[in-house]
């Protein structure tokens, strides 16, 4: 008797299922092992943050952004210049990093805006942003829109825009106000009053009630967007956020020992303001809104609302300008 050939024999062969979760239960699909093959994708892939920072020089956003991440990511760390000269007008700049942990890679944007909120006349600073986070827009629309398109096209638009607020006490000026009110329209807002350590707890509490009330007096919609709330469990997660913002934080990158514990903190002569401890700041708060809890769905915002505007609006243009041109070739 003739033996098939080892190709054959091999062709035969069905590989055995891998034993899952239900293989005892004869109901059992499968459909939960989905879980897994998006996490080795996403693992694979890595993953992209844009952050903007936005506020007058002097407000430490250097140093935030360097705590969010607990690395040097900030402009002004890479890009350190002994005296920096603030600019007569604003100047964006965008510096990316390469972050891992426990095997998650992340490519981080943070897009510095020297310049802003600094000169005698503040009137239209506003602009250069504006425009600057439409540029992003568009340059995703084109990739977009080619015949050849990338498999994966680079993300470049701001996926949020982390506004500094002085530590004043009183109200939101004018500026403050201007800004938030046309940017909040195009970008998700995340605003924060810097340097909190300077108000007590009664003018923190008094000044965060005021800009709530600003905010929706001027018809400002900062990020988490009540619109945008999926189902009443996520409006019941936001709505506790909303009740914080503005988060009231402190930056540092300089670490102490306090009770044997090491922590990042700023040293006074009343003792130490710990940074991630929130009877102290809201610090916390603000990087588990970014990084912990809410990182996709600022990003969903983004390419669902945001640039879904700015892509309806840029192609309603391009379709009356085809119109026009099309309707003064037949009256020609």
């Amino acid at each position: 008797m003739m033996m098939p050939p080892p190709a054959v024999l091999a062709a035969c062969q069905v590989e055995k299922p891998v034993p899952g979760p239900g293989m005892g239960d004869f109901s059992y699909v499968g459909i939960d092992a989905i879980l897994e093959q998006m996490r080795r994708k996403a693992m694979k892939q890595g993953f992209e943050l844009n952050i903007m920072v936005v506020g007058q020089s002097g407000l430490g956003k250097s140093t935030l952004m360097n705590t969010l991440f607990k690395s040097k990511v900030s402009r002004k760390s890479v890009q350190a210049t002994s005296q920096e000269k603030i600019p007569k007008t604003i100047d964006i700049k965008s510096v990316s990093h390469d972050i891992e942990e426990k095997g998650v890679r992340m490519k981080l944007t943070v897009i510095d805006t020297p310049g802003f909120g600094d000169q005698i006349n503040n009137e239209n600073c506003w602009q250069p942003i504006m425009k600057f986070i439409n540029a992003q827009y568009e340059q995703y629309l084109q990739e977009e829109i080619n015949i050849n398109r990338k498999k994966r096209i680079p993300d470049s638009r701001v996926h949020c825009c982390i506004y500094f607020i002085p530590p004043t006490g009183h109200c939101l000026r004018p500026l403050d106000v201007e800004f938030m009110r046309r940017l909040s329209k195009v970008v998700n807002i995340v605003p924060v009053i810097a340097k909190a350590d300077t108000l007590t707890l009664e003018e923190r509490d008094f000044f965060k009630q005021k800009i709530r009330e600003e905010l929706q007096a001027n018809g400002i919609d900062v990020y988490p967007q009540k619109e945008f709330d999926d189902d009443a469990e996520d409006r019941m997660i936001n709505d506790k956020i909303r009740e914080m913002i503005p988060f009231a934080v402190v930056g540092s990158d300089q670490e102490y020992q306090v009770n044997g514990r090491r922590l990042l903190g700023r040293k006074t002569k009343w003792g130490t303001i710990e940074v991630e401890n929130i009877a102290h700041c809201e610090f916390a708060y603000l990087r588990d809104l970014l990084i912990r809890t809410h990182m996709e769905n600022i990003k969903d915002i983004t390419s669902s609302i945001h640039y879904e505007v700015y892509r309806v609006r840029r192609l309603n243009e391009n379709n009356t300008a085809v119109a026009h041109a099309n309707e003064s070739e037949g009256g020609g």
